[in-house]
């Protein structure tokens, strides 16, 4: 396995973000659309990108095409249209895998919100599959049954899964060493991350409330802590990727914390703990 870090946790301009994650020992990055490189920017800009990156001795590990969950809710073309440049992209800047959330995958496919979910991530799965990439779904808002039962169903080769463990821990309230082996066929990216659950909730209520007629909830039902300290349990989830043969990156993501580089110094530490590399 590689060790990646999602640029922008590291909260400084590119390149000042692009020598701290060389010098906190990642292999590669991360990036969002929308931050340091901007949609539909033309060849030109993307080679520069890629040529600062690979500068610092590092590559992509992937990009991140999260404009909202709405598109997924609303077939809002723009936007899918977003997503597929975004898959473009990437493959220009040397990875074949593009993350999103799409929203919350509903217990019963015979509802307006599955049936709409279902025709976006076909169009974008067979996109993705068309070019040899992969729209990587993360995981967290559902259960990993319910969604590798969606996955199933979508009957596509470009479908994949960004797998964060803590999203699962925190979210949806599963357990992330079963759901490596529920999603095992799935897995092309996933992310370092560890958190708590603080209570169960909705989750329709917090990724999509609108699209389920529900009031919103805020984010302080659970709390994103550092590696090793949350529910994950980090020596299984390693063993896990491992007996399923997984071998691409452990991006780390870090989304609070008054100290970023040092968080992900020490994430970097504790997965070199279990040299997963």
């Amino acid at each position: 396995m590689k060790i990646g870090a999602i640029i922008e946790s590291f909260r400084q301009d590119l390149p000042v973000a692009l020598q701290k994650a060389k010098a906190v020992g990642a292999d590669g990055i991360q990036l969002y659309v929308g931050n340091f490189l901007q949609p539909f920017a033309d060849k030109k800009e993307l080679s520069e990108l890629k040529k600062r990156v690979h500068g610092e001795g590092l590559v992509f590990s992937a990009l991140c095409g999260d404009f909202g969950c709405d598109m997924f809710y609303t077939e809002d073309s723009k936007l899918i249209d977003k997503e597929k440049w975004s898959m473009e992209a990437a493959k220009e800047l040397g990875t074949d895998v593009v993350t999103t959330h799409i929203g919350v995958v509903p217990d019963t496919e015979n509802c307006r919100q599955y049936e709409s979910m279902h025709r976006v991530c076909k169009q974008l799965a067979d996109f993705a599959s068309s070019m040899n990439g992969h729209f990587a779904v993360e995981t967290g808002p559902e259960k990993a049954g319910v969604l590798k039962d969606f996955l199933d169903r979508l009957g596509s080769k470009g479908v994949a899964v960004n797998f964060d463990p803590a999203n699962l821990v925190m979210c949806a309230g599963d357990d992330p060493v079963a759901a490596v082996y529920v999603l095992k066929d799935y897995i092309v990216h996933t992310h370092a991350k560890d958190g708590v659950q603080l209570k169960a909730f909705d989750t329709r209520a917090m990724y999509a409330p609108k699209f389920y007629d529900l009031e919103p909830i805020g984010w302080d039902n659970f709390r994103e802590v550092p590696l090793g300290t949350g529910g994950v349990n980090w020596p299984k989830y390693i063993a896990a990727l491992r007996e399923i043969g997984y071998d691409g990156f452990l991006t780390i993501e870090r989304e609070c914390g008054n100290t970023p580089e040092k968080d992900i110094a020490d994430a970097v530490a504790f997965l070199d703990g279990y040299k997963v590399r």
